[in-house]
């Protein structure tokens, strides 16, 4: 947001352009100033209209943020736009949405992808960048103005974003280590080391591979379950140390002070997978694993869990719920058109997803072809040409089970012998989500480029910064939520960031053992998923059935000129609630009847296999998830009983008289589709329900915020 200070506004004066003044305002450096082109845009030497330009400045020191200093803003729209596409587009769209594809029907999954897209992911950007900047300020100052009963959503925001940031850096460490051994030639997990004293080979990696021993014997030192944990690991240790040192050296001085940061962060990436691309539709057996992921199984989309999974992909991968996005768009103009913002975010997060999945399933497809060529080298063709007349097999029958076949008309059984078969469908459906297709996978199939360490070292660094980017702007949700509380109201946001940074380097060390991974699992499974789901339904709740959802339109009508379209408004009242209530009970059922488990190392074997929680981590798992949650009720109904826990603070300033005289709005008749729908009432009421007071529902000592934010 460009402020104008007034030297700026004598400069306007003399360069010839006409200075609006607000009736209570002066040009004394305090007043609400409106700069238009002069006679409402003449034009210029082409011949050109000029476009009018909204500026203004808050009248009165109260309105600023913190003890005086005015609110952070972005240096441009595209810095706003780079950082919020980088926190949306993070590790998931790369090692999540490819798996989740290729499992859940290929290219039928696209179809609830986008329909959940839709109805819950777009709406609910939509709705966190509007109230975001609306309201300007972080999640927890925004929801106590929505109302002061709901002041405790923006704490649970809070919470889970530290906790989600927590674990969130351990997978920026691992990459950093990851991309310093990616230096060595031949890469470290290209082979297997010699077994320990240097005699005979390592049995651990000769029964799995090569890159699965690097990543759970050299890298995680991993132990048999996650109730023995192992000695410390240093190296993990200490790369968690250098990545909160580096997430505090980029968010001290704020994101919205560091465009060029926001720039190499945000693009760099997409560089990486442009590359990856080129280099992979040049692979022999690329067009293998790109129809193996698209290739659609309708049949899929009866089963309710393909759904439920596609639902919770969008939600997540959007980023929704942390308070990062209202945080990012409390920085914004008054007048950004948020409504363009949210759909731009969000379509390039989808489109990322899917050109991601082509550069991954393109790569292993190659690595397929390769194993599949191998395979049949030293496959047993005489006695598959015996049993079944045929080399190539879609399904092996298992060992042991009665086979018939016929020699010379006669008619022979016998038992399935264990013999090798190669199949490529099986070799395209061994891939994995998250780290073990990034660390195992993908870095398998990197092995055999022409000059792999190359390639590793962009991969691992894309990674990086997939990761360092949505940190940002789940770490800035956390800062932002706490200074807008004032805990600290006189320490400087690069002090106060050293010491979250700092408190969260020394509780990360839980995942630099042994059982780190372990640890790492269960944060990964229960701190996010349902206190994100539980956050996202009281937010939307909140705008729809609180706050008013006439008066929200409103709100948008005054940033961008505009009524939001009457399908925005119906998602916010019926659909995206709906979907949310959905999954979330989705959720838990799949949870009760189908329990959870995490993948434990067996060393013996080579292989992961799921091994249940043990009851003290279901304990600690329902902390994480109470720890964030429990804030909702608490405020609420502390508020009711009479007793405050979070005092009323001023609201932020927000020009709405001028914006509506710019914009030249007149008052809005509800429709008849809108009487309908959502009970618009002439009185300024709404509810099909229950009605909503003008006010936005809120406590009567709130009623004067509206001409207080005038």
């Amino acid at each position: 947001m460009i402020l104008i200070k007034i030297n700026e506004l004598l400069s306007e004066e003399a360069e010839g352009k006409d200075l609006v003044v607000g009736k209570d305002g002066k040009k004394d450096g305090k007043a609400v100033a409106i700069t238009v082109d002069k006679a409402g845009g003449p034009s210029d030497k082409d011949g050109k209209k000029q476009k009018k330009e909204f500026k203004a400045e808050p009248p009165d020191e109260a309105f600023q943020d913190t003890e005086g200093e005015e609110r952070e803003s972005w240096d441009s729209k595209l810095t706003f736009l780079l950082a919020t596409i980088g926190y949306a587009v993070g590790l998931g769209n790369v090692w999540r949405f490819p798996y989740l594809a290729q499992k859940n029907g290929g290219g039928a999954f696209l179809i609830p992808y986008f329909i959940m897209l839709a109805i819950e992911g777009m709406p609910m950007f939509f709705l966190e960048l509007a109230i975001g900047q609306r309201l300007r300020k972080g999640a927890v100052g925004v929801w106590s103005q929505v109302s002061p009963y709901l002041a405790g959503v923006g704490i649970a925001s809070a919470v889970v974003s530290f906790n989600v940031a927590l674990y969130y850096n351990t997978i920026i460490s691992w990459c950093m280590l990851y991309f310093v051994r990616s230096f060595q030639d031949p890469l470290p997990w290209s082979e297997c080391p010699p077994a320990r004293g240097g005699n005979g080979t390592n049995q651990e990696c000769e029964i799995s591979s090569a890159t699965q021993y690097f990543w759970y014997r050299e890298t995680l030192d991993i132990s048999t379950d996650i109730n023995t944990p192992r000695n410390f690991n240093l190296q993990i240790g200490a790369a968690l140390i250098v990545a909160w040192f580096l997430v505090y050296l980029c968010l001290a001085k704020g994101l919205a002070s560091s465009p060029k940061l926001v720039y190499v962060t945000a693009l760099f990436p997409y560089c990486v997978l442009i590359l990856f691309f080129i280099r992979g539709v040049t692979l022999e057996g690329m067009s293998d694993g790109i129809i193996h992921l698209f290739s659609p199984k309708w049949e899929k989309l009866q089963d309710p869990v393909v759904w439920l999974e596609a639902g919770t992909q969008i939600f997540f991968s959007l980023g929704l719920g942390f308070g990062g996005l209202i945080a990012f768009a409390s920085y914004n103009p008054v007048n950004n058109n948020c409504a363009r913002d949210a759909i731009i975010v969000s379509l390039t997060n989808c489109t990322t997803s899917l050109f991601a999945g082509i550069v991954i399933f393109a790569v292993i497809g190659f690595k397929a072809h390769l194993t599949h060529k191998e395979c049949l080298q030293h496959q047993d063709n005489k006695t598959l040409l015996m049993l079944f007349n045929t080399t190539e097999l879609e399904h092996s029958p298992p060992v042991g089970s009665l086979i018939t076949y016929w020699i010379n008309n006669t008619k022979h059984t016998m038992s399935m012998p264990d013999i090798r078969i190669c199949n490529l469908q099986e070799e395209l459906d061994n891939t994995a989500s998250g780290p073990g297709l990034a660390f195992i996978i993908f870095t398998e199939a990197i092995n055999q480029f022409t000059f792999a360490p190359f390639w590793a070292i962009l991969f691992f660094s894309m990674l990086f910064t997939l990761g360092i980017d949505s940190q940002f702007g789940t770490l800035e949700g956390v800062v932002t939520s706490i200074t807008d509380m004032k805990i600290f109201p006189n320490m400087r946001k690069e002090v106060l960031t050293g010491i979250l940074c700092s408190m969260c380097a020394v509780l990360s060390m839980m995942f630099a053992h042994g059982a780190g991974n372990y640890v790492f699992v269960l944060f990964d499974q229960f701190s996010g998923n349902v206190p994100l789901l539980i956050i996202a339904f009281c937010e939307v709740f909140g705008v729809a059935y609180i706050y008013g959802l006439s008066r929200f339109a409103e709100d948008i009508q005054l940033m961008t000129g505009k009524r939001p379209h009457i399908y925005w408004m119906f998602c916010w009242k019926y659909l995206s609630p709906i979907a949310m209530i959905i999954i979330l009970t989705a959720s838990f059922i799949k949870i009760f009847t189908e329990g959870s488990s995490y993948p434990k190392w067996d060393s013996v074997h080579g292989v992961a296999v799921d091994e249940e929680w043990p009851n003290w981590a279901l304990i600690l798992a329902m902390f994480l998830v109470l720890i964030a949650v429990f804030w909702i009720p608490l405020i609420a109904i502390t508020r009711a009983l009479g007793i405050v826990i979070m005092h009323k603070e001023e609201p932020a300033w927000f020009p709405a008289n001028e914006l509506r005289d710019f914009h030249g709005i007149v008052r809005h008749e509800p429709t008849a589709a809108e009487r309908v729908l959502f009970g618009f009432r002439e009185d300024g009421t709404e509810g099909v329900f229950f009605p909503t007071k003008p006010g936005g529902g809120r406590d009567d000592d709130d009623d004067d915020d509206d001409e207080h934010l005038r």
